[in-house]
């Protein structure tokens, strides 16, 4: 090692070399699973103090945990595994990161450079494989590259619209001796001809002023792209200064607080019949950082069919991509809403907001339940527990959405969830990597039996180390989503969908030493979500529900937003 003035240079491993471009990025957590082709960078992680290696029971809960990690910090996620199994068993977690826009950088082990291309033990090309689902990805094949490689990595992960991106490194590299530059700030990579072609997609900004001034019945539709740009408190602002009321997607939960008087929930297939009401009246649709998903859209000659549509995204592709638009304005939500606030008329509440009310009120959400214990008046109760003391994540299906709509979200990055790819098995993960980027609040994952089961062996990573999340259990013994669909649009033909034998919940957590508690009817709830937020570590609760419990609304797949079935 030598020191030169105007930089630090030292004679460093591939491996080392990973580990201080780690530490240039203020990485200080990364989860993973080691394995052969990676085994010299773990070697390097030995006895390393300033970065926590979590290992998680299996990749792809790695993956998630860097997912959920990422949502509720707002950094980067890291990932690192082996090769071939290792690397493959990182694709889900991915997928899940890039359909969400969630920033992650997932490292993957490699044999040696001399055997790439020969079948070797462990080798499979993970190029291609994550080819469609990264922001990008690399191979490392000289270890002079590889600090940059990485540098260039994090910096693409959080660019524009956020994703993840894979960095694939041979074994012989993370051995191999190259001379390390420290690099205290970043230099400047060449991104901004990407933002030259944004600005041909926007309209201009006077027009979309005039529109909105115009407007007298407007709606602001909010997705997962005000929580990335932290632009909920330009939001609010904006919704007031035009009354115009609010409705999200699922990836917006959050975004708006859940019990502000303009707020009137999800909008689309799941959405209340309020907010698709309004949608479908409105003059004017404010889409901001949402992508107009087909569980918003689904008939979409109908969608918002009275409104003008003005899009403001990051991401100028998802400019006119699923609707007509008759404005747009590509840029980060938080600068566009800052211009729109300063330079919009303010408006007065009018018959339109009378509308929107009077909606809510004569439009609830219904709350009947099939067995003792019901959804609503659990998810009612946990949110009368637990407010703004927690984090929740969840699987997906039935129990992901009575969260979204039953948890009165008030704060970004409290409402962890896998809207794009819809995983099963995400939310136990997530729940892990959450505990990290925020041990201060409560962690709960909501999960249905189904999806628990996908990744329950995460509950091994939870007991290592202590971690005191509550996992909910909503055990209905079948695929809930699924067999909803079947028993509405394939005539009661329920196709695989009843699972077993039943799993006795309480023995599973007990066996990794975790508190198991179970709810069966609606007057055990207080009492045991008490017990668990008492309880200063993991616990699980099972909770009975009956197994033909239904979401209400749901929109047919196809059918315009306003013929939803209540």
């Amino acid at each position: 090692m030598f020191l030169e003035w105007g930089g630090l240079y030292m004679l460093l491993k591939g491996a080392q070399v990973f580990i201080e471009c780690l530490r240039e990025q203020n990485v200080d957590v990364i989860f993973g699973y080691p394995g052969g082709a990676v085994l010299p960078i773990y070697d390097a992680l030995y006895g390393v103090e300033d970065i926590t290696h979590i290992l998680t029971a299996h990749e792809q809960g790695a993956t998630h945990a860097a997912d959920g990690y990422s949502r509720v910090s707002d950094k980067v996620g890291v990932v690192l595994v082996t090769s071939g199994p290792g690397a493959t068993n990182t694709v889900t977690g991915i997928a899940t990161a890039y359909a969400d826009s969630v920033p992650m950088v997932v490292f993957t082990g490699q044999v040696p450079t001399e055997l790439i291309g020969k079948d070797s033990f462990q080798e499979v090309d993970i190029i291609k494989i994550t080819d469609a689902i990264t922001k990008k990805n690399y191979l490392v094949l000289d270890v002079k590259e590889l600090a940059g490689t990485i540098r260039k990595a994090f910096k693409l992960a959080k660019f524009g619209r956020p994703g993840p991106v894979l960095i694939d490194i041979p074994k012989d590299i993370q051995n191999a001796l190259v001379e390390y530059e420290y690099m205290d700030i970043l230099e400047e990579e060449t991104v901004n001809d990407e933002l030259s072609i944004a600005e041909a997609y926007s309209s201009d900004i006077d027009t979309v002023i005039k529109a909105i001034n115009s407007s007298k019945k407007p709606v602001i539709y909010a997705g997962g792209g005000i929580i990335i740009s932290g632009a909920e408190q330009e939001l609010k602002a904006f919704s007031e200064k035009i009354k115009a009321p609010v409705t999200c997607s699922l990836m917006g939960i959050g975004a708006f607080p859940g019990d502000d008087p303009y707020y009137m929930g999800m909008v689309g297939m799941h959405g209340s019949k309020c907010s698709n009401l309004a949608v479908s009246r409105c003059d004017l649709l404010i889409a901001i950082g949402a992508r107009f998903s087909d569980r918003v859209v689904s008939e979409v000659k109908s969608f918002a069919g009275n409104a003008h549509i003005l899009h403001i995204d990051i991401d100028f592709k998802e400019l006119g991509k699923n609707v007509q638009l008759e404005y747009s304005l590509c840029g980060d939500c938080k600068n566009v809403l800052k211009y729109l606030i300063e330079n919009v008329e303010e408006k007065k509440e009018g018959s339109w907001n009378k509308e929107i009310t009077e909606n809510k009120i004569q439009h609830p959400l219904r709350t009947s339940s099939l067995g003792e214990l019901g959804p609503a008046v659990l998810l009612g109760k946990l949110n009368e527990i637990f407010k703004d003391e927690c984090i929740i994540t969840t699987e997906v299906g039935q129990n992901q959405i009575w969260t979204a709509q039953y948890y009165k979200f008030t704060k970004i990055r409290t409402f962890i969830s896998s809207g794009g790819l819809g995983t099963m098995g995400y939310g136990l993960g997530a729940a892990i990597g959450a505990s990290f980027a925020n041990p201060k609040l409560r962690v709960i994952n909501i999960a249905g039996d189904g999806s628990f089961k996908m990744n329950s062996t995460e509950l091994a990573t939870i007991a290592k180390y202590k971690l005191p999340i509550i996992q909910l259990v909503l055990n209905n013994h079948v695929l809930g989503m699924v067999r909803q669909w079947q028993n509405l649009f394939y005539q009661g033909r329920y196709s695989q969908t009843t699972l077993g034998p039943d799993v006795d919940f309480m023995k599973l957590a007990q066996a990794y030493g975790i508190k198991a508690l179970k709810i069966t009817k609606n007057e055990e709830i207080e009492d045991v979500l008490m017990e668990a937020k008492a309880y200063n570590g993991p616990v699980v609760i099972e909770c009975e529900i009956h197994p033909d419990e239904k979401i209400y609304p749901i929109v047919p797949p196809g059918a315009p937003i306003t013929e939803a079935i209540e």
